[in-house]
């Protein structure tokens, strides 16, 4: 029986056939930069660089867009979820389809039709500038929030599996990602994608071959699962304080991906760099279906490293010191005497995080540029500025999230952490953008003060909320987690450091015990209410006011009985007046 932290020694063995593996993965996103940067006609006016000149084609962006959303936060932190609570939190595949439904047929024709390079500037159309400065100062920061998260997860499996320190990697990361965002445009990063997503589907599938033989098929895994309650039915509790239940995986999830799907600039920006609603549509249902092949990949290998630790848990034992870094520790184990494939994983763990990465960077340069700098200018920017601008914005937030790595680190385990931080801005960003394509009598100041609310609720409620849970005053309960055969010497007082029933101090707001699956619901629920009670004090819209353009299509039918309203005139005129960022390019280009 040896020492914990000899197994730890042990199980580092990344060899030079893994550094060389991972150094191509790097090295084959730089040429692709290089190609599309230098060797293709250099993106140089906006719309290519930011649209891809809406030329794209649908397959690459099915891929990206996959890429985009499976980060290193999904692959390392859905399969630490599973291991830990079960299955329950897969059923939000249903909640993913629902997306994909109401996102094609009621939101995404709008932004097309539109033809817009911000989605923000949709809210200005629909209500004013205050709206469009409100959605975009979110945006920025709820990426600059959520970047940091991006980069540390694949830096934490690398420090799993080689030791290197993370604050090492991570820059390294930063610097090649940002080098081919910066150089290549849109284009660099949806080729780039394409190759991540392949790497990233190769190493899940790698994994669970690989781990499935060695338990002896995967009736073993399933068998372990079924007899813990991993594998088990929907949760049909009402009780919203239930942290996964059919309801909360359903409603809440939808809601969750509606947001992050249908009106978040960083998806947004690549359906619309289609030429057509049709292919964005494509794009969209290939998108959902490769999701929810990842989720299932990613369920799995959580019941597989179950199914393979279940009578040593390497959490309780701290032989994988963080969550997140069980997934790395388990391919360690099973991978490790196979030179190059431990490399290959953690490739794959990193071109998701490359993905997520470049997408933020290209759109905060497209938000910067179209709301924070365009409508200040008095003299329309040169080409030269505007090229300036962007690449300046890639370089510069690239740097500040390696450099908040720092504080991500102590804040815990990242796939709930995520959510709920994102919430804070997403719920009231879809109440906001909801309103204005389905409530056409709600005018700007009652959309802006929902708005407002809606970001104070939600920050007061999931900061205090991740509080309790990260000082130990709420506590989840987890599956049956066993230590009864380890083969190696560990300190047993963790044992009773574990739990599996909910513990709450006394003295936890109810609220606070919410499920975090509920609050993008909650932020865009209390946004919309709060925004149809301001109208009661601002007063209403006349619906017929607002552009059919600006309407989901079976509310304009309601609304402009199907045809031009009689303030058709001044519709255009206003609608002319925020002219749409297609024209304002190739004036600029042409300057």
């Amino acid at each position: 029986m040896g020492d914990l932290e000899d197994i730890v020694e042990h199980m580092r063995r990344f060899s030079w056939p893994d550094y060389l593996v991972f150094v191509m993965m790097l090295f084959l996103c730089i040429l692709i930069g290089i190609y599309f940067g230098f060797m293709q006609r250099k993106p140089s006016t906006e719309v290519e660089y930011l649209m891809g000149g809406r030329t794209m084609l649908v397959f690459p962006i099915a891929l990206s867009l996959i890429a985009s959303f499976i980060s290193g936060i999904t692959l390392l932190g859905l399969p630490t979820e599973v291991y830990s609570f079960g299955i329950q939190y897969v059923y939000v595949a249903l909640g993913v389809a629902a997306m994909g439904i109401v996102m094609g047929y009621i939101y995404l024709p709008v932004f097309h039709k539109l033809n817009i390079t911000s989605t923000y500037e949709y809210l200005e159309k629909r209500f004013d500038r205050r709206l469009r400065m409100f959605g975009s100062i979110m945006f920025t920061i709820m990426n600059i929030g959520y970047l940091p998260i991006v980069i540390y997860v694949p830096a934490l499996a690398f420090n799993q599996v080689t030791g290197v320190n993370i604050h090492v990697i991570t820059p390294i990361v930063c610097i090649v990602c940002v080098f081919y965002t910066c150089v290549g445009g849109l284009k660099a990063v949806v080729w780039t994608d394409v190759v991540q997503t392949f790497s990233m589907f190769g190493a899940l599938v790698l994994v669970a071959v690989k781990g499935t033989l060695d338990l002896g098929g995967a009736e073993t895994v399933f068998r372990s699962a079924w007899d813990t309650n991993r594998l088990e039915r929907p949760n049909f509790d009402i009780n919203p304080t239930t942290r996964h239940t059919f309801w909360s995986q359903m409603i809440g999830g939808f809601v969750y991906w509606l947001q992050t799907n249908a009106v978040s600039q960083n998806m947004i920006q690549r359906y619309l760099s289609l030429p057509s609603v049709k292919a964005g549509r494509k794009a969209l249902w290939i998108f959902v279906v490769g999701v929810c092949l990842v989720m299932s990949l990613c369920s799995y290998c959580g019941l597989l490293i179950y199914a393979t630790y279940q009578k040593c848990d390497p959490l309780t034992t701290k032989l994988a010191k963080a969550k997140d870094q069980l997934l790395p520790l388990f391919v360690m184990d099973i991978l490790g005497e196979l030179p190059g494939l431990p490399g290959l994983f953690v490739a794959g763990v990193f071109s998701a995080a490359l993905s997520s990465l470049s997408t933020c960077l290209n759109s905060m340069s497209a938000v910067i540029l179209e709301d924070f700098v365009k409508p200040f200018v008095k003299k329309p920017l040169s080409q030269r500025a505007i090229n300036w601008i962007m690449r300046s914005v890639v370089v510069g937030v690239g740097a500040l999230c390696a450099a908040l790595v720092f504080v991500v680190e102590k804040m815990g385990t990242v796939l709930q952490l995520t959510m709920s931080l994102e919430a804070i801005t997403n719920g009231p960003l879809l109440g906001t953008f909801t309103l204005g394509i389905l409530v056409p009598w709600v005018e700007s100041k009652s959309a802006l003060t929902g708005g407002i609310v809606g970001v104070l609720f939600m920050s007061w409620l999931s900061l205090k909320a991740q509080y309790a849970v990260a000082t130990g005053a709420i506590i989840f309960p987890h599956k049956q987690m066993s230590v009864e055969e380890c083969s190696y010497n560990f300190d047993r007082s963790l044992v009773n450091a574990t739990t599996t029933s909910l513990i709450t101090a006394d003295d936890i707001f109810p609220l606070f015990r919410i499920s975090y699956m509920w609050y993008t619901f909650l932020g865009a629920a209390v946004t919309i209410v709060v925004s149809l009670g301001c109208t009661l004090v601002y007063g209403r819209n006349d619906p017929k006011t607002v552009s059919p353009d600006l309407l989901a299509g079976f509310v304009r039918r309601y609304v402009h009985d199907g045809g031009e309203s009689e303030n058709a005139p001044e519709l255009k005129a206003k609608m002319n007046n925020t002219s749409n960022s297609a024209d304002k390019i190739v004036k600029e280009s042409q300057l």
